[in-house]
């Protein structure tokens, strides 16, 4: 009687037991399109009769069915750790491409209408006004021509400076995202650490940190580990971000403008809140961003700086020296204006130097300027150079970007084989556990029709 009622309980833990895994195999299914999911499996283990028996209490050795052990989470923390960091390596170089693409469109080099195409029809000018030093038209045009390779220096110059103000903009955004997800990490690990010391499955509330923690490896390229109690620290350059409940909270501070960042009184830095004096070497998006307005941008801006100065300095030293129709000499072409943006000086036709002396139409000033346009050490020259650097560096920060986009394709198909929900897996598991507990439900109506025979017809032979 004892052992048949031991079978109604050994069939009863199984019906659990099953319903339990078809609960979870249904939330696999359920969850199969959620972002950041990992696939859960019930463990379930045997339960054993006593061991110590007493004059009273024997068991016949039979185990008493089955229990769920664990909810298992299924994913491989090597592969999350590895995804992290190809992730920040992707958004690193893809953030860095997407800089350099912006810059070159900026210059929007080779073009009609770019810098290069100027100052070739501003040298052509010059020659126009070297074969007819006696007319003004070419003058007039050459003045014309001039200002419009002023124009595109400064608006190139704006430019980079206008890019550099965005990424300033976005910086300080990306902080606040990255203070704002380390303190919901901070939170889920006090909630998981609590449910873990009271023994309650974390699956769900582990699947929302690694996300979380992904998300700040593309902002920052921040690394993770895991505690034994089931909390995560989370650290950016070798420094903690999140320890336990604790975050520790970044900042951007220095230079607002290009301007400033050139001046090199207060460069643009990330440092933690409690310590500024301490520079974070950050990865990812932030990273990126901060390479670019500490070194690509003003690297460009100084280098056009360079052409602005060649191109001033070689057309004014022989302006300087020739004479103009009315005589007027020592006169510069060009110049600068008070915030530093460049201009034509001229603006009279009959006061641009054409002759090497007064009084003559020789035109061998004119000429000497139009050849500074074909000079080994001219500001063309240099400006070409300067475009040419830019190209091959945009195009190795491209190839760098789509190499290590494959490499995190793989890594992320690596992981989602091992924590990604297979429907067709999960549909096999779904008849299995529906089995078991259709079998769990005959063992039962077995038991019932036996006790019954037992019990009401034991005794009845006969009648």
């Amino acid at each position: 009687m004892g052992s048949s009622f031991g079978g109604i309980n050994t069939a009863l833990t199984s019906l659990y037991a099953q319903r339990r895994g078809l609960d979870v195999t249904g939330q696999n299914i359920a969850n199969a399109n959620t972002e950041g999911y990992t696939r859960q499996r019930v463990q379930m283990q045997s339960q054993v009769g006593s061991l110590s028996p007493a004059m009273y209490a024997k068991t016949d050795g039979l185990g008493t069915g089955v229990a769920v052990s664990d909810v298992q989470r299924l994913r491989d923390e090597y592969l999350e750790n590895r995804g992290r960091t190809e992730h920040g390596a992707s958004s690193y170089l893809a953030a860095q491409s997407a800089s350099y693409t912006a810059i070159e469109d900026a210059f929007a080099e080779p073009s009609d209408t770019a810098l290069a195409a100027q100052l070739r029809d501003m040298w052509g000018g010059w020659n126009d006004v070297s074969n007819n030093p006696q007319l003004s038209a070419p003058r007039s045009a050459l003045i014309q021509q001039s200002a419009t390779v002023a124009d595109q220096l400064n608006a190139a110059q704006d430019s980079l400076s206008r890019q550099w103000s965005q990424d300033r903009t976005q910086m300080s955004a990306y902080v606040d995202d990255v203070n704002v997800t380390a303190g919901s990490i901070a939170q889920l690990n006090d909630s998981i650490i609590m449910a873990n010391a009271s023994g309650l499955t974390v699956n769900e509330l582990e699947d929302r940190r690694d996300l979380l923690a992904m998300k700040l490896a593309e902002l920052t390229g921040a690394t993770a580990a895991k505690r034994e109690n089931g909390g995560m620290d989370v650290f950016i350059g070798g420094s903690t971000l999140v320890t336990g409940t604790t975050v520790r909270e970044i900042d951007v501070t220095g230079a607002k403008r290009l301007q400033d960042q050139l001046s090199g009184a207060d460069p643009v830095r990330l440092v933690w809140k409690d310590e500024p004096s301490s520079t974070i070497q950050a990865g990812g998006k932030m990273g990126a961003s901060m390479d670019t307005m500490t070194t690509i941008i003003p690297g460009l801006s100084g280098d056009l700086t360079s052409v602005t100065d060649n191109l001033i300095n070689s057309v004014n030293a022989k302006h300087r020296d020739g004479f103009s129709v009315d005589g007027s000499t020592g006169l510069d072409f060009f110049g600068r204006n008070p915030d530093g943006s460049v201009t034509v000086l001229i603006k009279d036709p009959d006061k641009v130097a054409v002759a090497g002396a007064s009084g003559t139409l020789d035109n061998s000033v004119a000429d000497a300027i139009a050849d500074i346009g074909d000079a080994a050490d001219g500001p063309d020259r240099e400006y070409q150079s300067m475009i040419g650097r830019l190209g091959v560096s945009s195009q190795g920060s491209t190839r760098r970007a789509e190499i290590q986009a494959v490499v995190t394709e793989q890594i992320d198909a690596a992981r989602e084989g091992e924590s990604g929900v297979n429907l067709d897996e999960e549909m096999t598991n779904l008849l299995t556990y529906q089995r078991g507990y259709e079998a769990a439900s005959r063992v039962l109506t077995t038991i019932d029709s036996m006790l019954d025979q037992l019990i009401n017809r034991t005794g009845l032979v006969g009648r």
